[in-house]
């Protein structure tokens, strides 16, 4: 059986977006090398990814750029080498090894979980719709030290969490990993 895991970049006050659904401060600030090796391992984890229609639309304008390649070429590379499977109910995918998943979306990621692991990036209600149909089984947020007041959680209701991992970055990002 496969895994699923969500990956997010939150604020210090837990938001994935802001007030008005921005969610760039998440990649602005002070630069790292340390952090973007991270991020560039991370990339090449294997897997599937599992994106929203908002998230693949972000994802589908950058990572297949010169300038993504440029910018991160490790974490392109593996973007565009990635299975990525699309909850969208309007989107016909045309990014490199991308298909829409057809039907209810907690019944095809069952199905999926059967062969495969899966990580959902970004994707705030797609990963709360799975959260709550008991299907994540872990969740990593990149904790952005900036506090936005407001915003669109990951979670709609209460869960318990289990620290099994954290990292401090030079530039205040701290990553934590919990299994759920």
């Amino acid at each position: 059986m496969g895994k699923l895991q969500v990956f997010e970049s939150i604020s210090v006050d837990g938001y994935f977006t802001d007030p008005r659904g921005d969610l760039s401060w998440a990649h602005a600030g002070t630069e790292d090398p340390e952090f973007d090796d991270w991020v560039g391992n991370n990339a090449s984890g294997g897997g599937a990814l599992l994106l929203g229609r908002v998230t693949y639309q972000m994802m589908e304008a950058f990572w297949p750029t010169p300038a993504a390649e440029k910018q991160m070429p490790r974490v392109a590379k593996g973007m565009n080498a990635a299975r990525k499977y699309v909850a969208s109910r309007t989107l016909k995918p045309t990014w490199t090894n991308s298909r829409l998943l057809e039907g209810d979306l907690v019944e095809a990621v069952k199905t999926l979980k059967r062969g495969e692991d899966l990580t959902v990036l970004g994707s705030g209600n797609v990963a709360a719709q799975l959260g709550e149909a008991g299907l994540v089984d872990g969740y990593q947020f990149v904790v952005v030290p900036i506090a936005l007041g407001g915003g669109r959680t990951v979670f709609n209701a209460t869960r318990k969490l289990r620290l099994v991992e954290h990292r401090a970055f030079r530039s205040g990002k701290v990553v934590l990993t919990y299994a759920s």
